[in-house]
């Protein structure tokens, strides 16, 4: 057999400026498609949120004042039997929210029953939306009116902290108003002073519109963000 000469190939090694660029590539087109998942995920409710505050459609105006979205805080609340609840456990479903003492005056119970009757006037998208009532004080609630919050959502806040999030109109307290937040925990909308029976059915018309614009992104039940 005949000796043949060894063949070696040379490669040559990696210059370590490329291996960075090439990386850098990967991470931005990483990102990129990141973003666009991102995007996608969020065009439903962005379009929603067009609807109601662009567009607005046949050109009604809303009777609740819409405010710069504030999300839920990091705040925790007590329940009437004790329990420690994060007040962002709420988020998934859209909120309609009073703030009251404990021991709840005729206004703070004309809110309450407000609350009822308007998440009831809703029909079948009702489950879409809680009354909650945070109790901004130490005082204890009147065993009387119990019975009546058993569809509601009850919690004890600091006022301070709460004050934080929520804001009245000027020269009212936050007792004076009933607020919505959204089902992500961004409180968007204040309701008037002066609403009440009479004035009732603008405020539905306000909550249809948005059950109605949400209605592609957001179900039943705490699903949602």
């Amino acid at each position: 057999m005949l000796d043949e000469p060894l063949g070696l190939t040379v490669h040559s090694l990696p210059v370590p400026q490329e291996a960075v660029a090439s990386d850098s590539r990967r991470t931005r087109v990483g990102r990129l498609k990141m973003l666009a998942v991102l995007a996608v995920c969020a065009a439903p409710v962005v379009a929603s949120y067009l609807t109601y505050y662009v567009i607005r459609p046949e050109g009604r105006r809303n009777y609740g004042e819409l405010v710069e979205q504030r999300p839920l805080p990091a705040l925790a609340a007590t329940a009437l039997d004790g329990t420690v609840v994060p007040l962002r456990s709420l988020r998934g479903q859209w909120l309609l929210v009073s703030v009251g003492s404990g021991d709840c005056g005729a206004a703070c119970e004309r809110h309450l029953y407000l609350q009822r009757q308007l998440r009831e006037s809703l029909g079948k998208d009702k489950d879409r939306i809680d009354w909650v009532w945070l109790v901004a004080d130490g005082k204890p609630v009147r065993e009387a009116l119990r019975p009546a919050l058993a569809q509601a959502t009850v919690l004890r806040v600091d006022p301070a902290q709460l004050a934080q999030w929520l804001a009245p109109a000027p020269g009212h307290t936050l007792a004076d108003h009933l607020y919505l937040v959204d089902p992500m925990g961004n409180w968007m909308m204040r309701f008037p002073v002066e609403l009440e029976l009479a004035t009732a059915p603008k405020a539905k018309r306000d909550l249809e519109r948005l059950l109605r614009a949400s209605a592609g992104w957001d179900q039943p039940g705490r699903g949602a963000p």
